[in-house]
Protein backbone atom coordinates (compact mmCIF):
# COMPACT_ATOMS: atom_id res chain seq x y z
CA UNK A 1 0.00 0.00 0.00
CA UNK A 2 1.39 3.40 -0.96
CA UNK A 3 2.24 6.00 1.66
CA UNK A 4 1.16 8.80 -0.70
CA UNK A 5 -2.31 9.89 0.44
CA UNK A 6 -3.51 11.01 -2.98
CA UNK A 7 -2.38 7.82 -4.69
CA UNK A 8 -4.04 5.85 -1.90
CA UNK A 9 -7.30 7.59 -2.72
CA UNK A 10 -6.85 6.76 -6.39
CA UNK A 11 -6.17 3.10 -5.65
CA UNK A 12 -9.27 2.89 -3.45
CA UNK A 13 -11.70 3.99 -6.18
CA UNK A 14 -12.67 0.55 -7.54
CA UNK A 15 -13.68 -0.71 -4.12
CA UNK A 16 -15.41 2.58 -3.33
CA UNK A 17 -17.57 2.37 -6.45
CA UNK A 18 -18.52 -1.25 -5.79
CA UNK A 19 -19.41 -0.75 -2.12
CA UNK A 20 -21.28 2.54 -2.49
CA UNK A 21 -23.04 2.08 -5.83
CA UNK A 22 -26.15 0.19 -4.79
CA UNK A 23 -27.09 2.48 -1.92
CA UNK A 24 -26.32 5.61 -3.93
CA UNK A 25 -28.46 4.34 -6.80
CA UNK A 26 -31.40 3.71 -4.50
CA UNK A 27 -31.14 7.19 -3.00
CA UNK A 28 -30.87 8.77 -6.46
CA UNK A 29 -33.98 6.94 -7.70
CA UNK A 30 -36.10 8.08 -4.75
CA UNK A 31 -34.83 11.63 -4.25
CA UNK A 32 -37.92 12.84 -6.15
CA UNK A 33 -41.35 11.36 -6.56
CA UNK A 34 -42.55 10.09 -9.93
CA UNK A 35 -44.59 13.24 -10.45
CA UNK A 36 -41.69 15.48 -9.47
CA UNK A 37 -39.35 13.79 -11.93
CA UNK A 38 -41.94 14.33 -14.67
CA UNK A 39 -42.24 18.01 -13.74
CA UNK A 40 -38.55 18.75 -14.39
CA UNK A 41 -38.21 20.81 -17.58
CA UNK A 42 -34.91 22.58 -16.90
CA UNK A 43 -32.02 22.02 -14.48
CA UNK A 44 -29.32 24.20 -12.93
CA UNK A 45 -26.44 22.27 -11.36
CA UNK A 46 -24.01 24.32 -9.35
CA UNK A 47 -21.03 24.14 -7.03
CA UNK A 48 -17.49 25.41 -6.44
CA UNK A 49 -14.17 23.79 -7.34
CA UNK A 50 -14.44 20.03 -7.82
CA UNK A 51 -18.20 20.21 -7.34
CA UNK A 52 -18.57 22.62 -10.24
CA UNK A 53 -16.40 20.30 -12.34
CA UNK A 54 -18.75 17.44 -11.48
CA UNK A 55 -21.61 19.58 -12.75
CA UNK A 56 -19.74 20.28 -15.99
CA UNK A 57 -18.90 16.58 -16.44
CA UNK A 58 -22.53 15.49 -16.11
CA UNK A 59 -24.32 18.32 -17.92
CA UNK A 60 -24.44 16.28 -21.12
CA UNK A 61 -25.81 13.27 -19.19
CA UNK A 62 -28.83 15.26 -18.01
CA UNK A 63 -29.40 16.57 -21.51
CA UNK A 64 -28.71 13.39 -23.47
CA UNK A 65 -30.19 10.79 -21.13
CA UNK A 66 -32.72 12.94 -19.32
CA UNK A 67 -33.71 15.09 -22.28
CA UNK A 68 -33.73 18.23 -20.13
CA UNK A 69 -31.74 21.45 -20.84
CA UNK A 70 -29.13 21.83 -18.10
CA UNK A 71 -26.92 24.72 -17.03
CA UNK A 72 -23.73 23.74 -15.17
CA UNK A 73 -23.15 27.07 -13.45
CA UNK A 74 -20.50 28.22 -11.02
CA UNK A 75 -22.01 28.91 -7.63
CA UNK A 76 -21.37 32.65 -7.99
CA UNK A 77 -23.15 32.85 -11.34
CA UNK A 78 -26.01 30.69 -10.13
CA UNK A 79 -26.49 32.62 -6.88
CA UNK A 80 -26.16 36.18 -8.16
CA UNK A 81 -27.25 35.97 -11.80
CA UNK A 82 -28.77 32.77 -13.23
CA UNK A 83 -31.30 31.88 -10.54
CA UNK A 84 -32.45 35.39 -9.50
CA UNK A 85 -33.07 36.19 -13.18
CA UNK A 86 -34.66 32.87 -14.14
CA UNK A 87 -37.88 33.42 -16.10
CA UNK A 88 -39.16 29.86 -16.39
CA UNK A 89 -42.92 29.71 -16.47
CA UNK A 90 -43.11 26.06 -15.49
CA UNK A 91 -43.97 25.44 -11.86
CA UNK A 92 -40.94 24.70 -9.63
CA UNK A 93 -38.47 25.00 -12.49
CA UNK A 94 -35.55 25.01 -12.93
CA UNK A 95 -34.68 22.14 -10.64
CA UNK A 96 -31.70 23.49 -8.69
CA UNK A 97 -29.03 20.99 -7.65
CA UNK A 98 -26.36 22.29 -5.28
CA UNK A 99 -23.23 20.14 -5.01
CA UNK A 100 -20.84 20.36 -2.05
CA UNK A 101 -18.98 17.53 -0.36
CA UNK A 102 -18.64 19.45 2.90
CA UNK A 103 -22.06 21.09 2.63
CA UNK A 104 -20.52 24.26 4.05
CA UNK A 105 -19.61 26.22 0.90
CA UNK A 106 -21.25 29.62 1.32
CA UNK A 107 -21.86 30.46 -2.31
CA UNK A 108 -23.38 27.07 -3.14
CA UNK A 109 -25.71 27.45 -0.20
CA UNK A 110 -26.60 30.94 -1.41
CA UNK A 111 -27.42 29.57 -4.87
CA UNK A 112 -29.72 26.90 -3.46
CA UNK A 113 -31.36 29.48 -1.20
CA UNK A 114 -31.93 31.75 -4.20
CA UNK A 115 -33.64 28.93 -6.05
CA UNK A 116 -35.72 27.97 -3.07
CA UNK A 117 -36.80 31.58 -2.55
CA UNK A 118 -38.09 31.66 -6.12
CA UNK A 119 -40.09 28.50 -5.54
CA UNK A 120 -37.79 26.15 -7.46
CA UNK A 121 -37.37 22.54 -6.41
CA UNK A 122 -33.95 22.23 -4.70
CA UNK A 123 -31.65 19.28 -4.01
CA UNK A 124 -28.39 19.18 -2.05
CA UNK A 125 -25.85 16.60 -3.23
CA UNK A 126 -23.52 16.43 -0.25
CA UNK A 127 -21.42 14.21 1.94
CA UNK A 128 -22.53 16.11 5.05
CA UNK A 129 -26.34 16.26 5.27
CA UNK A 130 -26.23 18.08 8.62
CA UNK A 131 -24.28 21.02 7.17
CA UNK A 132 -25.89 24.32 6.06
CA UNK A 133 -26.43 23.26 2.43
CA UNK A 134 -28.48 20.25 3.46
CA UNK A 135 -30.50 22.39 5.86
CA UNK A 136 -31.23 24.88 3.07
CA UNK A 137 -32.35 22.52 0.30
CA UNK A 138 -35.69 20.72 0.27
CA UNK A 139 -34.14 17.35 -0.51
CA UNK A 140 -30.77 15.80 0.31
CA UNK A 141 -28.95 13.19 -1.73
CA UNK A 142 -26.60 11.77 0.87
CA UNK A 143 -23.15 11.11 -0.64
CA UNK A 144 -21.33 10.44 2.59
CA UNK A 145 -18.51 7.94 2.17
CA UNK A 146 -16.26 6.14 4.68
CA UNK A 147 -13.45 8.20 6.18
CA UNK A 148 -10.14 7.91 4.40
CA UNK A 149 -6.70 9.44 4.51
CA UNK A 150 -6.95 13.12 3.65
CA UNK A 151 -5.79 14.36 0.24
CA UNK A 152 -7.07 16.66 -2.52
CA UNK A 153 -10.47 15.17 -3.28
CA UNK A 154 -10.42 12.13 -5.56
CA UNK A 155 -12.91 9.83 -3.82
CA UNK A 156 -15.42 12.59 -3.15
CA UNK A 157 -15.32 13.77 -6.78
CA UNK A 158 -16.00 10.26 -8.03
CA UNK A 159 -19.01 9.88 -5.76
CA UNK A 160 -20.42 13.26 -6.82
CA UNK A 161 -20.12 12.17 -10.45
CA UNK A 162 -21.85 8.87 -9.78
CA UNK A 163 -24.68 10.57 -7.92
CA UNK A 164 -25.35 13.04 -10.72
CA UNK A 165 -25.12 10.38 -13.42
CA UNK A 166 -27.58 8.16 -11.55
CA UNK A 167 -30.00 11.07 -11.23
CA UNK A 168 -29.73 11.71 -14.98
CA UNK A 169 -30.48 8.05 -15.72
CA UNK A 170 -33.51 8.10 -13.43
CA UNK A 171 -34.78 11.29 -15.05
CA UNK A 172 -34.58 9.68 -18.48
CA UNK A 173 -36.22 6.50 -17.24
CA UNK A 174 -39.20 8.20 -15.62
CA UNK A 175 -39.62 10.60 -18.54
CA UNK A 176 -39.75 7.76 -21.07
CA UNK A 177 -36.57 8.74 -22.86
CA UNK A 178 -35.01 5.46 -21.66
CA UNK A 179 -36.71 2.10 -21.34
CA UNK A 180 -36.26 0.25 -18.08
CA UNK A 181 -33.82 -2.10 -19.81
CA UNK A 182 -31.80 0.77 -21.27
CA UNK A 183 -31.67 2.57 -17.93
CA UNK A 184 -30.41 -0.57 -16.20
CA UNK A 185 -27.76 -1.04 -18.88
CA UNK A 186 -26.49 2.47 -18.21
CA UNK A 187 -26.34 1.69 -14.50
CA UNK A 188 -24.48 -1.56 -15.14
CA UNK A 189 -21.99 0.25 -17.38
CA UNK A 190 -21.47 2.88 -14.71
CA UNK A 191 -20.81 0.28 -12.06
CA UNK A 192 -18.46 -1.62 -14.37
CA UNK A 193 -16.12 1.37 -14.45
CA UNK A 194 -14.78 0.06 -11.13
CA UNK A 195 -13.18 -2.87 -12.95
CA UNK A 196 -11.87 -0.69 -15.76
CA UNK A 197 -10.28 1.72 -13.31
CA UNK A 198 -8.69 -1.18 -11.42
CA UNK A 199 -7.17 -2.47 -14.64
CA UNK A 200 -5.88 0.98 -15.52
CA UNK A 201 -4.18 1.32 -12.14
CA UNK A 202 -2.54 -2.09 -12.40
CA UNK A 203 -1.19 -1.48 -15.88
CA UNK A 204 -0.05 2.11 -15.55
CA UNK A 205 1.14 2.82 -12.02
CA UNK A 206 4.81 2.43 -13.00
CA UNK A 207 4.66 4.52 -16.18
CA UNK A 208 2.69 7.25 -14.39
CA UNK A 209 5.30 7.41 -11.64
CA UNK A 210 8.06 7.63 -14.25
CA UNK A 211 6.39 10.54 -16.00
CA UNK A 212 5.75 12.33 -12.69
CA UNK A 213 9.43 12.02 -11.82
CA UNK A 214 10.44 13.40 -15.22
CA UNK A 215 8.13 16.38 -14.76
CA UNK A 216 8.88 16.99 -11.10
CA UNK A 217 10.58 20.32 -11.74
CA UNK A 218 8.16 21.65 -14.34
CA UNK A 219 6.26 24.80 -13.37
CA UNK A 220 3.44 25.03 -15.90
CA UNK A 221 0.92 22.40 -17.05
CA UNK A 222 -2.03 22.52 -19.44
CA UNK A 223 -4.84 19.98 -19.75
CA UNK A 224 -7.05 20.20 -22.83
CA UNK A 225 -10.43 18.57 -23.44
CA UNK A 226 -13.92 19.23 -24.78
CA UNK A 227 -17.44 18.16 -23.93
CA UNK A 228 -17.36 16.02 -20.78
CA UNK A 229 -13.59 15.78 -21.26
CA UNK A 230 -13.35 19.48 -20.49
CA UNK A 231 -14.34 18.66 -16.91
CA UNK A 232 -11.51 16.13 -16.81
CA UNK A 233 -9.11 18.83 -17.96
CA UNK A 234 -10.35 21.18 -15.24
CA UNK A 235 -10.15 18.49 -12.57
CA UNK A 236 -6.65 17.41 -13.62
CA UNK A 237 -5.38 20.98 -13.44
CA UNK A 238 -7.05 21.44 -10.07
CA UNK A 239 -5.20 18.45 -8.61
CA UNK A 240 -1.85 19.86 -9.78
CA UNK A 241 -2.68 23.18 -8.13
CA UNK A 242 -3.90 21.60 -4.90
CA UNK A 243 -1.26 18.91 -4.56
CA UNK A 244 1.92 20.80 -5.46
CA UNK A 245 0.92 24.43 -5.97
CA UNK A 246 2.17 24.58 -9.57
CA UNK A 247 0.55 26.65 -12.30
CA UNK A 248 -1.97 24.50 -14.16
CA UNK A 249 -4.70 25.28 -16.69
CA UNK A 250 -7.74 23.28 -17.67
CA UNK A 251 -8.84 24.47 -21.09
CA UNK A 252 -11.43 23.73 -23.75
CA UNK A 253 -9.94 22.22 -26.93
CA UNK A 254 -11.02 25.10 -29.14
CA UNK A 255 -10.08 27.79 -26.65
CA UNK A 256 -6.54 26.42 -26.40
CA UNK A 257 -6.00 27.49 -30.03
CA UNK A 258 -7.18 31.01 -29.18
CA UNK A 259 -5.32 31.46 -25.88
CA UNK A 260 -2.67 29.01 -24.62
CA UNK A 261 -1.27 28.70 -28.14
CA UNK A 262 0.29 32.15 -27.65
CA UNK A 263 1.95 31.41 -24.29
CA UNK A 264 5.73 31.88 -24.34
CA UNK A 265 6.48 31.57 -20.62
CA UNK A 266 7.47 27.94 -21.05
CA UNK A 267 7.31 27.00 -24.75
CA UNK A 268 7.71 23.28 -24.07
CA UNK A 269 5.17 23.23 -21.23
CA UNK A 270 3.61 19.78 -20.72
CA UNK A 271 0.24 19.70 -22.48
CA UNK A 272 -2.13 16.80 -21.86
CA UNK A 273 -4.72 16.33 -24.61
CA UNK A 274 -7.77 14.39 -23.42
CA UNK A 275 -9.57 13.05 -26.51
CA UNK A 276 -12.36 10.64 -25.60
CA UNK A 277 -13.26 9.91 -29.22
CA UNK A 278 -16.48 11.91 -29.09
CA UNK A 279 -17.77 14.80 -31.12
CA UNK A 280 -14.63 16.86 -30.64
CA UNK A 281 -12.28 14.26 -32.15
CA UNK A 282 -11.83 16.03 -35.49
CA UNK A 283 -11.01 19.34 -33.82
CA UNK A 284 -8.55 17.63 -31.51
CA UNK A 285 -6.85 16.14 -34.56
CA UNK A 286 -6.52 19.63 -36.03
CA UNK A 287 -4.72 21.19 -33.09
CA UNK A 288 -2.14 18.45 -32.53
CA UNK A 289 0.27 19.42 -35.38
CA UNK A 290 0.45 23.12 -34.42
CA UNK A 291 0.78 22.12 -30.78
CA UNK A 292 3.79 20.03 -31.71
CA UNK A 293 5.09 22.67 -34.10
CA UNK A 294 5.36 25.34 -31.40
CA UNK A 295 7.27 22.97 -29.13
CA UNK A 296 4.78 21.76 -26.55
CA UNK A 297 5.64 18.55 -24.68
CA UNK A 298 2.57 16.56 -25.60
CA UNK A 299 0.69 13.75 -23.89
CA UNK A 300 -2.30 12.38 -25.83
CA UNK A 301 -4.90 10.33 -23.98
CA UNK A 302 -7.32 8.72 -26.44
CA UNK A 303 -9.24 5.51 -27.10
CA UNK A 304 -7.86 3.43 -29.95
CA UNK A 305 -11.21 3.69 -31.73
CA UNK A 306 -10.66 7.40 -31.96
CA UNK A 307 -8.14 7.16 -34.80
CA UNK A 308 -6.17 10.15 -33.52
CA UNK A 309 -3.14 8.02 -32.78
CA UNK A 310 -3.12 6.12 -36.08
CA UNK A 311 -0.22 6.63 -38.49
CA UNK A 312 -2.55 8.32 -40.99
CA UNK A 313 -3.73 10.95 -38.52
CA UNK A 314 -2.11 14.26 -37.57
CA UNK A 315 -1.10 12.70 -34.26
CA UNK A 316 0.70 10.00 -36.14
CA UNK A 317 2.99 12.62 -37.66
CA UNK A 318 3.82 14.25 -34.31
CA UNK A 319 6.29 13.15 -31.71
CA UNK A 320 5.04 12.74 -28.19
CA UNK A 321 3.27 10.12 -26.16
CA UNK A 322 -0.15 8.60 -26.71
CA UNK A 323 -2.04 6.51 -24.22
CA UNK A 324 -4.40 4.38 -26.28
CA UNK A 325 -7.60 3.41 -24.49
CA UNK A 326 -9.00 1.01 -23.53
CA UNK A 327 -6.78 -1.54 -25.33
CA UNK A 328 -4.55 -1.16 -28.29
CA UNK A 329 -1.25 0.03 -29.57
CA UNK A 330 -0.31 2.83 -31.92
CA UNK A 331 2.68 2.51 -34.16
CA UNK A 332 3.32 6.18 -34.76
CA UNK A 333 3.43 7.06 -31.06
CA UNK A 334 5.00 5.39 -28.10
CA UNK A 335 2.07 3.90 -26.27
CA UNK A 336 1.14 2.04 -23.18
CA UNK A 337 -1.47 -0.67 -23.19
CA UNK A 338 -4.14 0.19 -20.71
CA UNK A 339 -7.74 0.55 -19.78
CA UNK A 340 -9.31 3.75 -18.62
CA UNK A 341 -12.78 3.94 -17.10
CA UNK A 342 -14.68 6.55 -19.08
CA UNK A 343 -16.68 7.00 -15.94
CA UNK A 344 -19.22 9.70 -15.37
CA UNK A 345 -19.78 12.06 -18.24
CA UNK A 346 -16.83 10.99 -20.29
CA UNK A 347 -14.25 11.83 -17.65
CA UNK A 348 -11.12 9.74 -18.02
CA UNK A 349 -9.17 8.27 -15.18
CA UNK A 350 -5.74 9.36 -16.22
CA UNK A 351 -2.51 7.42 -15.98
CA UNK A 352 0.34 8.39 -18.28
CA UNK A 353 3.45 6.81 -19.77
CA UNK A 354 6.73 8.56 -20.47
CA UNK A 355 6.63 11.76 -22.47
CA UNK A 356 9.09 12.60 -25.26
CA UNK A 357 10.33 16.07 -26.06
CA UNK A 358 9.12 17.37 -29.43
CA UNK A 359 11.76 17.47 -32.14
CA UNK A 360 11.68 21.29 -32.33
CA UNK A 361 14.40 23.32 -30.66
CA UNK A 362 13.62 26.71 -29.15
CA UNK A 363 14.62 28.66 -32.25
CA UNK A 364 12.23 26.59 -34.34
CA UNK A 365 9.36 27.09 -31.92
CA UNK A 366 8.67 30.64 -33.07
CA UNK A 367 9.71 30.28 -36.70
CA UNK A 368 6.06 30.41 -37.76
CA UNK A 369 5.68 33.75 -35.97
CA UNK A 370 8.82 35.19 -37.56
CA UNK A 371 7.38 34.31 -40.96
CA UNK A 372 4.40 36.55 -40.58
CA UNK A 373 3.49 36.84 -36.94
CA UNK A 374 0.56 35.49 -35.01
CA UNK A 375 -0.22 31.84 -35.52
CA UNK A 376 -0.11 31.59 -39.29
CA UNK A 377 0.94 28.04 -39.62
CA UNK A 378 -1.53 27.23 -42.36
CA UNK A 379 -4.14 24.51 -42.82
CA UNK A 380 -3.96 21.13 -41.18
CA UNK A 381 -5.89 17.91 -41.66
CA UNK A 382 -8.72 16.90 -39.39
CA UNK A 383 -9.49 13.22 -38.89
CA UNK A 384 -8.04 10.72 -41.36
CA UNK A 385 -11.26 10.58 -43.36
CA UNK A 386 -11.70 14.36 -43.48
CA UNK A 387 -9.75 17.25 -44.91
CA UNK A 388 -9.81 20.86 -43.80
CA UNK A 389 -8.50 24.14 -45.11
CA UNK A 390 -9.16 25.91 -41.84
CA UNK A 391 -6.26 27.04 -39.63
CA UNK A 392 -6.39 25.85 -36.03
CA UNK A 393 -7.60 29.18 -34.65
CA UNK A 394 -10.57 29.51 -37.02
Amino acid sequence: MTTNAMIAQVESLPELIQTEFEGLDERARTILSHEEWLSVKRIVTTGCGDSHMAAVATQWAFERLGGVPTDAATAMRAARYALPEATDRVWRNPLTIGISVSGAVSRTREAVAAGKERGFLTIAVTGNPEAPLGQTAERILNCRIPDFVHAPGVRSYRISLLALWLMAIRLGEVGGRLTGKEAQQHRDDLRATADRIAETIELNTGPARELAEQMAERKHFTFVGDGPGYATALFSAAKILEAVGRDAWGQDTEEWAHLQYFSRVEPDAPTFVIADGGRGATRTAEILPPMQRIGREMVLIAPDANGLASPASPAGRCRGIAIVLPHGECRAWRTVRGSVGRCCGGTLFRWVHRCLRPRNDRRQQYRHQQRGGGCRYGPVATAPQLKSTQPAWS
